[in-house]
């Protein structure tokens, strides 16, 4: 019966453990070809199956492979770092121990933004689309003083330019996923507004995006107006208020509830009354008023309510408003 080849396991099962610390030693030598070869193979291991990927993560190929990408960072090569990300994308988990890694390397965030930024490298969109999974489900992992402390004015441009590009619909989910977790740590609320991120949400929500990508704008609309520099930005595009207003009702349960946040925060922070007489132009009161006639929780009806009540007089007073609807639910 002949020898079954090692190197090319059966991929109904799992690879074997000695093969993958041959391949995690092989990164780790100061051999360009031998690291390269080593990089392929792992990625072809881990693209075969889920128990492969399982099997690699337990053998700790995830911080051999930051370990390369921090050495090419360091040294500005990029050979191999295609592969790596690959292998990143599939094998990096939520652990203790990828944890304590990114805190021993608090430069890897940086490393990856370095990727971003390469031209040349293979097929860019595909390689920035991994790149951009790969940070997001390392954002995940990260400290919050981590998130807090290393992320600068840049990372948060690069994001922005992320959604403003012509990028794939899976990287700019990425980056509204990386820009939504980032958001409630430090100062970096702020970093995103400085970055423009307010005026590019709402061009990509103009540009109907599919629903998933809607879920995410409003998602971070949200706590970016929760702030006034937030809801400044917001009111300097023409196109903000009616954006917000045309899709309430329209995506899901979850964009409601932020999209009626939004209108809030205007109505009650922000309400010169050229905006207050702009919400009445644009249709927001009508389709807030059409929220209590919906079959949606109570919840969004009692929020409905509540922004009702915060310029009913000079919304009730307009032809444009049905009266008896604001008379039945506000009382004078």
């Amino acid at each position: 019966m002949p020898k079954r080849d090692r190197s090319n396991p059966d991929p109904k099962s799992p690879v074997q453990r000695s093969l993958v610390l041959k391949l995690i030693r092989d990164v780790s030598k100061s051999n360009s070809l031998l690291n390269i070869n080593a990089l392929k193979k792992l990625a072809e291991l881990a693209a075969e199956n889920e128990k492969n990927q399982k099997s690699m993560a337990e053998a700790g190929v995830a911080k051999a492979v930051i370990l390369f990408v921090l050495k090419s960072f360091r040294k500005g090569e990029t050979l191999g770092l295609e592969e790596a990300l690959r292998i990143l994308q599939f094998t990096w988990s939520h652990t203790t121990e990828n944890k304590k890694l990114l805190e021993e390397n608090a430069d890897f965030i940086q490393s990856m933004l370095w990727i971003l930024k390469i031209t040349g490298l293979g097929n860019t969109v595909k390689t920035q689309t991994h790149a951009l999974i790969v940070l997001k489900k390392v954002i995940e992992v990260a400290s919050a003083t981590l998130t807090a402390e290393t992320l600068n004015h840049n990372f948060f441009t690069e994001m922005v330019n992320i959604l403003r590009g012509n990028s794939s619909p899976q990287a700019k989910k990425a980056a509204l996923g990386i820009l939504i977790q980032t958001c409630p740590f430090g100062r970096n609320r702020i970093k995103i507004i400085e970055a423009g991120a307010v005026f590019e949400l709402i061009e990509m929500e103009l540009a109907n995006p599919e629903k998933k990508i809607t879920d995410l704008i409003f998602c971070l609309l949200a706590q970016l107006c929760s702030c006034a520099d937030g809801r400044q930005q917001f009111l300097k595009h023409s196109g903000g208020i009616a954006v917000v207003a045309k899709r309430l009702l329209r995506v899901s349960p979850a964009t409601d509830d932020r999209a009626l946040y939004v209108i809030e925060s205007i109505a009650r922070f922000s309400a010169t009354r050229e905006v207050v007489m702009e919400m009445l132009r644009v249709g927001a009161v009508s389709k807030v008023c059409m929220v209590l006639q919906a079959d949606c929780a109570d919840y969004l009806k009692k929020k409905a309510r509540e922004i009702l009540r915060l310029h009913s007089r000079v919304w009730s007073d307009s032809p444009c408003i049905q009266v008896y609807l604001l008379t039945r639910i506000i009382p004078r």
